[in-house]
C-alpha cells in the first residue's frame, strides 16, 4: 500500500492524543500495551546508572521518557536518554540526545532496531543502546562519521562513555538485577 493512503499526522494531532504514542514522518505508532515488568525493571536500573555517574556532570541529565519533538511530524519517546545542554523547562526536548537506550518489547522490537535506529543515526544520536531482556544482551553503537558502529553486543562488560565535558562507565552486568 503507498503511503500517500496513509494519514500524515502533526505535533498539533499528537497533542490531543490519549495513551502513550509516538509519531514518525508523520504516522502514528501506538506505545501499548505497557512495559512488561522485566523491561520496567531493566529500564529502572538504567535510570539509577545513568543518574549515579552524570552526578558530577553539570552539562548533562539523565532522563526517563520524555517527547523529543524532532519535527512537526516526529515526536518519539525513548526509554532512557542522556541530554547536554538542553533547556527542560518545555513539555518536550529538541537537542539530539548524547544518548539513547531502548528496552526492547515484542510489540517496538522492530522498530527499535530498524526505524528508530536509522532515525537516530540521521538525527546524530551519539551513542545508541538496543537492550533485549530476553536474552540479556545489550547492543551498544557509536555514531563514527554520520554512521553507527557497533562497539559491542554485551551482557556485562563495563564500557566507558564520553561526551561534552562528561565521561561515564557503565557496568552493563547492572542493568540485570
Amino acid at each position: 500500500m503507498s503511503h500517500r493512503y496513509l494519514p500524515h499526522y502533526t505535533y498539533e494531532n499528537y497533542k490531543e492524543w490519549e495513551g502513550k504514542w509516538e509519531l514518525i514522518g508523520g504516522i502514528a505508532y501506538a506505545m501499548s500495551p505497557a512495559p512488561m515488568i522485566k523491561h520496567q525493571k531493566i529500564s529502572n536500573n538504567i535510570a539509577w546508572l545513568l543518574k549515579e555517574q552524570l552526578e558530577e556532570c553539570i552539562e548533562c541529565e539523565a532522563l526517563l521518557p520524555i517527547d523529543w519533538k524532532i519535527s512537526e511530524d516526529t515526536i518519539v519517546q525513548p526509554d532512557n536518554l542522556v541530554v547536554c545542554n538542553e533547556d527542560l523547562q518545555k513539555a518536550y526536548i529538541t537537542k539530539a540526545p548524547v544518548m539513547i537506550f531502548e528496552v526492547l518489547s515484542k510489540s517496538t522490537a522492530k522498530k527499535d532496531e530498524g526505524l528508530k535506529f536509522e532515525l537516530y543515526e540521521q538525527e546524530g544520536v551519539l551513542y545508541y543502546i538496543i537492550v533485549n531482556p530476553d536474552d540479556e544482551v545489550a547492543k551498544v553503537y557509536e555514531l563514527k562519521e554520520g554512521r553507527y558502529t557497533k562497539l559491542k553486543d554485551t551482557t556485562n562488560d563495563k564500557i566507558k562513555f564520553k561526551f561534552k565535558e562528561c565521561e561515564m562507565e557503565i557496568d552493563f552486568s547492572k542493568l540485570w538485577r
